[in-house]
């Protein structure tokens, strides 16, 4: 009886440790968030706190294409955003990083702005967002972290990646 218990024992205590869930947003991985993210199964109420050495990891899924339809949203804009590309929604990631590293006005707990969308910085006009302007963006990030990525983050962190396009973040 005695060896039943204690095997009973060891499997709770197996699955314990087997079934953690790792998607606290303070210690996820980029690499856990991507697949929960990809899963639809990401379900903390906020991006995670990833710091600008997550970057390069980040910039690694910009250009992902697949639309991903369960993820945080910031509660104060009046439009949801109900579908995003994973790619778009990493790069609004990124953001967050950088918005948290400057303080950004913008910024609410860890969104960078209203929704992972971009809009047009002139007029503030909707764009639809299709693979070109996803593309762009994600260029944008890219050529910002490599043409910056030697220095200390602090020396570039105010630079905005979407300085040199039509585009800010809605």
């Amino acid at each position: 009886m005695k060896t039943l218990k204690n095997l009973l024992a060891c499997i709770c205590l197996m699955c314990l440790l087997g079934c953690e869930d790792n998607s606290d947003p303070s210690t996820i991985s980029v690499e856990r968030y991507v697949e929960l993210l990809k899963q639809g199964k990401y379900d903390a109420d906020q991006l995670p706190e990833f710091s600008s050495r997550d970057i390069p990891a980040l910039l690694a899924y910009r250009n992902e294409n697949q639309v991903i339809k369960d993820f945080p949203v910031n509660t104060l804009s009046s439009s949801l955003t109900s579908e995003c590309t994973l790619g778009m929604y990493i790069l609004w990631t990124i953001e967050s990083v950088r918005a948290r590293s400057i303080n950004s006005k913008y910024l609410y707990h860890t969104f960078p702005s209203q929704n992972p969308v971009v809009e047009n910085k002139e007029d503030f006009e909707w764009i639809e967002q299709n693979t070109g302007v996803r593309a762009t963006v994600a260029q944008s990030y890219f050529d910002w972290w490599e043409s910056n990525k030697g220095k200390d983050f602090d020396k570039f962190k105010n630079i905005d990646p979407l300085t040199d396009t039509e585009f800010k973040w809605h």
